[in-house]
């Protein structure tokens, strides 16, 4: 199979010539995982931007500690079958594994396939589909898809028991239309009925997935100007055949990766690249990252942090012992509960991660973080840096700001640290993480 052309335009590389900056390294060490220790920060500066990506966006080894501790967590989730438990799972998979973009590309599974322990009340089958959307987190979209049809936790979500031959359910077949591959003005109502009668009979018996053919409804269908004897698995490669199936995922891609609102320029080079790679999600978060559209300065800073995003971030930075149930807890006030969002459209996030009361819990948030230890304990080198007046600024600029902070906040960042006080430092470390700078990624 001969090799594809490399992308052009917006979609370019970024020249090997161009200076690497710390503040280049912070933005990709933000938009890529969930924050970032010191020490990463300070390695993805010395490696240069080639490399820092190639770690990235490669598969890495896991490390036996992390594989152990992984294990631990996994195996009391399913023993207690507690939401809390598999968060705390989960939440430690997004910090330590040695595959970051992983997890933040199978956390943006689960907000696209939104699916609730609420209504699901299996541990069981959310750990599985969680397992589902991280195999195939930077694979096949095609493979994912047919995955989630079948999956369980989304046949009891999406009520796919009540979808029978003489009284079609069509919630699934809207949403898998709707948010799943198409969005929204890409299918007719017809569409969506037609879709449920393919899909009567796509139902669970003994927890896994079973086509009962009794509730099947097997006259022709027709769907997207099309008509046979379509069953599910049929509907889903129509969808996968619609040339707003690849749009729709650029755009997905985009809003999370690279700029809050995508226009029609950024979704149709993207668009493109998807459907080149066979909508394949790997090669095109490659092209993606390494490209002058991912680091143009219009769009540093342009993405309001989610909670994960936020309070990972500090405990990521700054943080040793952490104690993730705090955390779980601390996430759910602010609007982001694993496997527990709060419809079948999953999160909007942006600027409905801020509201006047989500900016209070952000601000308690860091004042724990800073001063109170209830997410665990600065760390010694943390707490040295913050130590002398000279050192915190520096820190808090270059690290905890990733050397792109506003001149007005580093003069009060400066002024607090010289007031004489013994915790002047972590009163400062306090002011960072509450500054609107912080709020952004």
């Amino acid at each position: 199979m001969p090799s594809l052309a490399p992308p052009q335009g917006m979609l370019a590389p970024v020249a090997d010539s161009t200076r690497w900056t710390l503040a280049d390294a912070a933005h990709t060490l933000r938009r890529l995982q969930f924050g970032y220790s010191p020490d990463q920060l300070k390695q993805a500066v010395a490696a240069g931007r080639q490399a820092t990506l190639d770690r990235l966006l490669s598969p890495q080894p896991e490390s036996a500690e992390f594989q152990e501790v992984d294990g631990v967590l996994r195996t009391t989730a399913v023993a207690t079958g507690n939401l809390s438990d598999l968060q705390v799972w989960w939440l430690y998979r997004m910090v330590h594994s040695a595959n970051p973009l992983t997890e933040k590309l199978t956390l943006l599974w689960h907000n696209h396939f939104a699916t609730s322990q609420e209504k699901v009340r299996s541990v069981s089958l959310m750990l599985r589909q969680n397992d589902l959307q991280r195999s195939e987190a930077s694979g096949s979209f095609a493979k994912l898809l047919r995955g989630m049809a079948r999956d369980p936790a989304m046949l009891v979500w999406l009520d796919g028991e009540a979808n029978r031959r003489r009284h079609p359910n069509e919630n699934f077949a809207r949403e898998v239309m709707e948010l799943f591959s198409l969005g929204v003005g890409n299918y007719s109502e017809k569409d969506i009925q037609e879709a449920a009668r393919a899909f009567s009979g796509w139902q669970l018996r003994d927890g896994e997935f079973w086509f009962n053919d009794n509730q099947h409804d097997p006259r022709p269908k027709t769907i997207f100007g099309e008509t046979g004897m379509f069953d599910g698995n049929s509907v889903v490669e129509l969808c996968l055949k619609q040339p707003a199936c690849a749009r729709y995922l650029a755009f997905k891609l985009l809003r999370t990766f690279v700029m809050p609102e995508p226009g029609e320029a950024e979704i149709t080079a993207v668009a493109e690249r998807l459907r080149l790679h066979g909508l394949v999600i790997g090669p095109v978060m490659n092209e993606l990252a390494r490209s002058q559209l991912f680091y143009d300065a219009r769009h540093r800073r342009s993405l309001i942090k989610s909670p994960l995003d936020f309070v990972l971030g500090m405990t990521h930075s700054l943080l040793e012992a952490v104690r993730w149930q705090p955390v779980a807890q601390t996430l759910a006030e602010l609007g982001q509960s694993l496997f527990a969002p709060p419809s079948v459209k999953g999160w909007d996030g942006q600027r409905l991660w801020i509201t006047s009361s989500t900016l209070i819990l952000r601000a308690n948030a860091a004042t724990d973080v800073a001063t109170s230890g209830r997410f665990g304990v600065l760390t010694d080198a943390v707490r040295g840096q913050l130590a002398q007046p000279d050192s915190a600024v520096a820190f808090l600029q270059s690290i905890v700001l990733g050397g792109e902070a506003d001149a007005e906040t580093v003069a009060q960042i400066r002024t607090m640290t010289q007031t004489g006080d013994s915790q002047a430092g972590q009163a400062a470390l306090q002011l960072a993480l509450q500054s609107p700078e912080y709020q952004l990624m």
